[in-house]
């Protein structure tokens, strides 16, 4: 049973960590096979659950020690329709592994949820198609139709609310939002951006935020941004615009590289896990709603602590 879908604790402003890259970490570090980048396979494998366990207790511990919440994000980025079809899912096991992934949090949520720490689940929808580029792109009508039976699978489980995150043309953010509005569950809506702060289409964040709003009288809980290195997109950030105060939430790449470059890599590139805390602090200085971070490609449980070490006195200053 959903526990804060009708009242996000996120929304009330103290800081929620989230976790990091979970694709990169499960590949690059725990030598797991993930075809097409699809954790939920996971979930069928022997022994599969358990390494995601092993993964989320990580930054459960994590928000125990820095006292913040916790946002848990189902390990579901590829578990949509067509995917799962190229995987070998038939839609009754697509949907049950939906559920099971949620149902996962569910435990873990009775493992780390006290008093100081709050602990939301998120059902994780990704893009139809490649998370860095907008082939194919959908009409507002059909990315509701496409996305809305993974969003229902959802609404019929313990989620909290839904994360559409590297979304890279609003179109598809427009479906998702009204998929969820029509299910009954809160939406967050997270952008990726290029090198240059704009989306793959080369609209601008601003831009893609807005149109989402107009598009869905403001339904989406809040917006993100994803898999994209904080001096990416800082200097499109002005401030004292109306657009920058939905942006809640940051999970940045470890990596100062392109999308086009992450593509052709054949190592992690981890970057700086110090360096990225400090580009989190100073976002944090300039976004007055941002609270919920965690990271993208490339971070893992230490670009996680530093960010909440570098933020974390942030918000104790905010509470006096």
């Amino acid at each position: 049973m959903a526990k804060y879908r009708e009242s996000l604790p996120q929304l009330g402003g103290g800081l929620f960590l989230t976790d990091g890259g979970i694709e990169t970490t499960l590949i690059f570090h725990d030598g797991l096979d993930l075809p097409d980048f699809a954790a939920f396979d996971l979930l069928g494998r022997p022994g599969g659950e358990d390494a995601l366990r092993k993964y989320f207790r990580k930054y459960g511990a994590l928000a125990r020690e820095y006292g913040t919440g916790l946002v848990l994000e189902s390990a579901t980025w590829r578990a949509n329709s067509d995917w799962g079809t190229k995987l070998g899912y038939s839609a009754g096991a697509l949907a049950e592994a939906n559920r099971n992934a949620v149902r996962l949090l569910e435990e873990l949520r009775g493992e780390f949820e006290d008093g100081e720490t709050s602990v939301v689940i998120s059902g994780c929808v990704g893009p139809r198609g490649d998370g860095y580029n907008p082939v194919n792109e959908m009409s507002d009508a059909d990315a509701q139709a496409y996305h809305r039976r993974q969003i229902e699978t959802f609404a019929g489980t313990a989620a909290d609310m839904v994360t559409a995150i590297t979304m890279n043309y609003s179109e598809e953010a427009v479906g998702v939002t009204r998929a969820s509005r029509d299910a009954g569950i809160p939406v967050a809506i997270s952008f990726t951006v290029e090198t240059d702060g704009r989306l793959p289409t080369g609209q601008t964040l601003k831009a893609a935020i807005e149109q989402v709003e107009a598009a869905t009288s403001g339904y989406p809980a809040y917006f993100m941004i994803n898999c994209a290195h904080p001096t990416h997109f800082e200097d499109v950030l002005t401030e004292g615009e109306p657009w920058i105060r939905r942006i809640r939430s940051l999970r940045a790449n470890a990596s100062t590289k392109s999308h086009a470059e992450l593509n052709e890599a054949t190592d992690l590139d981890a970057g700086d896990p110090a360096e990225l805390g400090r580009l989190y602090a100073r976002l944090a200085r300039r976004l007055p709603e941002l609270n919920v971070m965690g990271g993208c490609c490339g971070t893992d449980d230490r670009h996680v602590e530093q960010i909440a070490a570098a933020c974390a006195p942030l918000f104790r200053t905010r509470s006096r």
